[in-house]
């Protein structure tokens, strides 16, 4: 491994940020499982906030999103959480598919890379 890449947060089975040059990369970010597609929502977007700023970057900085839904039926409500919590003239390269998550409860995950 180069010096190069830092890992923070690093389990056996995954780091929860990577560092390469300068290009953060996050792990998938979910919600807390149960609540509304509204509340995960947002608790996911300030888990991805949370992690940009610990290494040095911002929500403003994100290159790209790719966000998986349990059910397009959540794609309309999750983008109103997401527009508002986005930084107007900062909309990351994005997409959005459905898929089965980790978990039956868990309805939203995001996963980031943005820029130091």
């Amino acid at each position: 491994m180069g010096n190069d890449i830092q890992r923070f947060e690093t389990g056996r089975r995954m780091s929860k940020a990577v560092v390469h040059g300068n290009t953060v990369y996050l792990c998938g970010q979910v919600g807390i499982r149960g609540q509304s597609i509204e509340e995960q929502t947002q608790e996911a977007l300030n888990r991805v906030q949370t992690l940009l700023e610990s290494v040095g970057s911002d929500k403003s900085r994100m290159l790209q999103v790719i966000i998986w839904l349990k059910s397009m039926e959540h794609f309309d409500a999750m983008n109103r959480i997401w527009e508002d919590w986005l930084p107007e003239g900062a909309a990351p390269a994005r997409a959005c598919g459905q898929s089965a998550l980790a978990s039956d409860e868990l309805l939203v995950e995001f996963t980031v890379t943005a820029a130091l």
